[in-house]
């Protein structure tokens, strides 16, 4: 497995859609999840999503070239 890393898939900061990338899971459930949590846990999730935050790095950004080399090497990928 590699590196932990925030996404750039992100609708706060990319630490659900990091996890779901790293695990291969889908980001929808994770974020799910997130929200869950966040009421069942009495917003301690909340504060663990905060240090995550902060402690995971974040992804680096692709350039354009790079995008394009890797879906014409895998064409079944849209």
């Amino acid at each position: 497995m590699g590196k932990l890393l925030r996404s750039e898939n992100a609708m706060i900061a990319g630490v659900a859609a990091g996890i779901a990338g790293h695990f291969g899971w889908n980001v929808n459930s994770v974020r799910l999840l997130w929200v869950i949590l966040a009421f069942v846990g009495v917003g301690s999730p909340v504060l663990f999503y905060l240090v995550l935050w902060l402690v995971m790095p974040k992804a680096k950004r692709k350039s354009y070239e790079e995008r394009m080399q890797e879906r014409l090497q895998s064409p079944g990928k849209k």
